[in-house]
């Protein structure tokens, strides 16, 4: 096992002395459409990302012909937290925690993926630890999380675990492991007695490491929020937001279209605004008035 370790979490997260593009595709050549870069936060890494997403962004580029749509991948939390930022991003899928914090850098909401019920924190377990019966359990244990700033993968479990009467930020050792995959795999290699994620990852993770998923088991969830957001930088047409929303609002209407959500693992885009995620922040201030800050 010792030996595998390194290999098994190289996996998870691509090492930081090794070049990665994150571009999917290469700059047009001078001259040519506008280029618009969407950024998608670190729902996987960044090969798997641009599979995954990389045809649905196809689409919509030869949808709207004067304009070229690039895919953009970032490191970590971090990296794409600082591009909104800095408004790097003409667009950007950020979770719902960075969908409202963006607005402050000057991003309006537009759309959101679908499928809230599938948005909830799990925690993640050894199949043969029975002494975690009860979230009051998880006190002095160690809980492996992608973020400090995941909401399905941190957030929300933060404040679940507060409100079942347990300091999370005192009694437990929490600990940031840079990715979702990493987060579950630290339980699956004994690192960790939890991995703090949400189903998508789960999913993926039991499809591409049978063996070892085989060992572990959903033990407790959280509520649902709404899905990851689709945001826009203030300086973008107006027409041109509502083309691409349209065009993504759209894709579950049709075979084609259905086809490419199921190959990114969607179900589908739908409208949305800043009161479509008043739940989300309703969240955050019983977090800040549980935890006595938000979250960074």
């Amino acid at each position: 096992m010792l030996l595998l370790l390194p290999l098994l979490l190289a996996a998870c997260d691509t090492p930081k002395d090794t070049p990665v593009a994150l571009g999917y595709s290469p700059a047009p050549p001078e001259g040519s459409r506008p280029t618009i870069t969407l950024g998608v936060h670190p729902l996987h890494n960044p090969a798997k990302l641009f599979a995954l997403f990389g045809p649905i962004i196809e689409d919509l580029d030869q949808a709207i012909p004067e304009i070229r749509i690039r895919l953009e991948a970032s490191r970590d939390y971090a990296d794409f937290e600082n591009k909104l930022k800095n408004r790097q991003l003409e667009l950007a899928l950020p979770n719902p925690y960075q969908t409202l914090t963006a607005i402050q850098y000057g991003y309006s909401i537009f759309a959101k993926v679908r499928g809230d019920d599938d948005f909830r924190g799990i925690f993640v377990v050894r199949k043969d630890d029975k002494k975690l019966k009860r979230i009051e359990d998880l006190r002095g244990k160690t809980i492996s999380y992608p973020s400090p700033t995941a909401t399905a993968g941190g957030l929300m479990q933060h404040l679940h675990i507060q409100e079942h009467g347990v300091n999370v930020l005192q009694e437990v050792d929490n600990r940031y492991v840079g990715s979702q995959e990493s987060a579950i795999m630290h339980v699956a290699l004994g690192m960790s007695d939890v991995g703090s994620t949400w189903p998508p990852p789960w999913r993926n993770f039991q499809k591409d490491h049978p063996d070892l998923a085989s060992q572990l088991e959903v033990r407790w969830e959280t509520p649902s929020l709404p899905n990851n957001g689709l945001i826009a930088r203030d300086d973008m047409s107006p027409a041109l937001v509502e083309r691409i929303r349209s065009h993504l609002v759209a894709l579950s209407d049709t075979p084609h279209g259905q086809a490419l959500l199921a190959h990114a693992e969607l179900q589908g885009f739908d409208a949305a605004d800043t009161q479509t995620y008043q739940p989300v922040r309703e969240f955050l201030e019983r977090y800040q008035a549980q935890l006595g800050a938000w979250p960074e």
